[in-house]
């Protein structure tokens, strides 16, 4: 099976990939499953809001074209390619749905994706009609997918940046992290909170995650939740990460609704404290004397948080 892409290209440069692509295209699609799949022509169109992990183009009005933007990121072309059709039927919502695997080529040196355009706009609070209803829809998606048989799923590791494992793998970054925010933060509570998150086990049986759920990733269609996309850092191990959108996303009543429909015991939630707050440190480092907006939504993650364990919750 083969695609080419050829066109011209122009953009600054990222490691491997242009981070901007404006040409005419053609892909050639071989034979998937018995059935010819007829050639596409049409323009290829930077998606309105992009990843990190990869770039993703429109091809014509039906299709996507997915690419990593580095070695690190390439295995999940394959993890996807295999495990989305599997995991589709069984979830209450639309995810991507892989048509051909591409080989590296033309410049280009890892595989990559042609999958179905999914219809939806990125989940913005302004776009939501009721944010409780809509917590609600994404923790019957987290449910939906726990509850997939996760036999021979891929377990927690390097591919999944380590979402579905203990967060003691970014025990040293988060220390440094903390170190470096003293007189910002504070860092005794926070240290606290991290042990306590370190301490946390999942001891049941290894489930599927999907490793990433934020608005970015969340589609709504008429207000409502229609689509979960970039399964990059899914797997099958911890579910903890997948609990980090209740500081994220959710605030007051729908932060409510979200922890009541989706359940899980007290050392989940531990852990997925762990889990929010590396990431709102790590964002706060970086951002904390360059970007005030950016700062305010780490540093109010890291305060709900707190909260949140103040009330025992």
């Amino acid at each position: 099976m083969s695609g080419v892409l050829s066109g011209s290209a122009r953009g600054p440069r990222l490691p491997c990939l242009h981070r901007t692509l404006r040409m005419r295209t053609v892909v050639r699609l071989g034979e998937i499953g018995g059935a010819k799949i007829r050639c596409a022509v049409g323009k290829v169109m930077p998606v309105e809001i992009d990843g990190w992990d990869n770039r993703t183009y429109r091809l014509g009005q039906e299709m996507s074209v997915r690419l990593p933007t580095a070695a690190h990121y390439a295995p999940a072309i394959e993890k996807e390619h295999r495990w989305l059709p599997i995991l589709a039927p069984k979830l209450p919502v639309v995810i991507p749905a892989p048509l051909v695997k591409g080989s590296p080529g033309h410049g280009y040196p890892f595989s990559w994706s042609i999958r179905r355009w999914v219809k939806g706009q990125i989940a913005a609070l302004d776009r939501i009609e009721d944010l409780s209803e809509f917590a609600v829809s994404v923790a019957g998606f987290i449910l939906a997918l726990q509850d997939v048989d996760a036999t021979d799923g891929p377990a927690a590791g390097a591919h999944s940046f380590y979402r579905g494992t203990s967060p003691a793998y970014y025990d040293e970054e988060t220390r440094r992290c903390i170190a470096r925010l003293k007189g910002r933060i504070v860092t005794d509570r926070v240290s606290a909170m991290w042990d306590a998150a370190l301490a946390s086990a999942w001891t049941e049986r290894p489930v599927w995650f999907h490793g990433d759920l934020a608005s970015g990733n969340l589609l709504v269609r008429d207000g409502r939740l229609a689509a979960v996309i970039d399964f990059g850092t899914s797997g099958v191990g911890d579910p903890a990460c997948d609990l980090v959108i209740s500081w994220t996303m959710f605030f007051g009543d729908s932060r409510v609704a979200f922890r009541s429909a989706v359940g899980q015991d007290r050392d989940i939630w531990a852990g997925a404290r762990g889990w929010a707050l590396w990431k709102a440190l790590i964002g706060l480092v970086e951002d904390i004397d360059r970007d005030r907006k950016r700062t305010a939504v780490n540093l109010r993650v890291i305060d709900e948080i707190l909260a949140d364990r103040d009330h025992g919750s």
